[in-house]
């Protein structure tokens, strides 16, 4: 169900949800979390349905700041999305025009859920600080996604230089399955890794961070090099003293072949992650990401691209 609501305020926002709580149409005990999102049309709803498939696994309140409102006056639009339009949640759109656009925190604030943890996500063209930001200052984590955005590896190096404990990016969740094997194939290993090549879309943020972790992790010297028909991460070579660790999932499969000295070939299924799935695991914890922080910090500045081809 959606209600909507015109010329609104959001103590009106507020009184209304109490009413539908009463009325046992939405069920606040139980939320987890505020999930606040800063979003601009389209994209505000491919953000609300992967907040919906995710509060199945994290049960919260959706805000949502839709900044595509196109009236002049001042003014506040407003829609209340409950049972089926809402997943696991209750799902509260905001629509600010005018003045009221620059008033996001004041208009957010009452809507929040009680004693509850805030996470805010900006599903494209994040604040140059996320933790300056007024309703990022008030969240225990902030998610941006820089790999949506313009002169995406030039934002997620500012995000290192710019790192607050508490921020985090999607596209660190895209590379959580490629972290994942790289270590099971490390596992066992005696001797030390001397470099590592990682393979992939270099425009992309994932391939960047996913070397900038090998880098700050293992201490060696790491390359990306682009490949050129690639959108995602490809492969990555591990260089030992015996021979070297490779990985290759070509562009369009998901699943990825992995050779290792002195072992068969084998095969892991590894489908590329949908939205939802890298919301969902940023979701799960609401402490500072160590392993996102020296990576982003400490790894992505010592990362060489072996080429200026960009292929997004």
């Amino acid at each position: 169900m959606i209600i909507t609501l015109e010329d609104t305020s959001t103590a009106e926002i507020g009184a209304r949800l109490v009413d539908l709580r009463e009325e046992g149409g939405v069920v606040a005990l139980g939320r987890v979390l505020t999930l606040v999102i800063i979003a601009t049309g389209d994209e505000a709803e491919t953000a609300v349905e992967a907040a919906n498939r995710a509060s199945r696994e994290h049960p919260c309140r959706v805000i949502v700041v839709d900044r595509a409102n196109g009236r002049d006056d001042v003014a506040l639009d407003a829609e209340i999305r409950i049972g089926a339009d809402a997943g696991a949640s209750d799902v509260v759109v905001l629509r600010p025009s005018g003045g009221a656009r620059a008033e996001v925190d004041t208009l957010v604030m009452p809507l929040l859920l009680p004693d509850a943890p805030i996470v805010v996500w900006w599903p494209s063209q994040p604040p140059e600080v996320l933790g300056a930001d007024p309703l990022g200052a008030m969240a225990y984590r902030r998610i941006s996604d820089v790999g949506e955005c313009e002169d995406a590896i030039e934002l997620l190096a500012g995000l290192g230089e710019r790192y607050t404990a508490g921020d985090t990016d999607l596209s660190w969740a895209r590379t959580t399955l490629w972290r994942g094997i790289t270590a099971a194939s490390l596992d066992g290993v005696t001797g030390p890794v001397r470099n590592v090549t990682v393979r992939g879309a270099v425009a992309r943020p994932s391939t960047h961070l996913f070397a900038a972790w090998l880098a700050a992790y293992l201490d060696v010297p790491t390359v990306v090099e682009a490949d050129p028909v690639a959108t995602a991460i490809t492969g990555v070579d591990l260089e030992l003293a015996d021979g070297v660790i490779s990985m290759r999932r070509p562009e369009g499969s998901s699943v990825v072949t992995i050779n290792q000295p002195g072992q068969p070939e084998h095969q892991i299924a590894m489908p590329k992650r949908p939205l939802e799935d890298c919301l969902m695991e940023d979701l799960r914890r609401l402490d500072p990401d160590e392993a996102y922080r020296k990576s982003l910090v400490d790894g992505l500045p010592r990362v060489q691209v072996t080429t200026a081809e960009a292929v997004r």
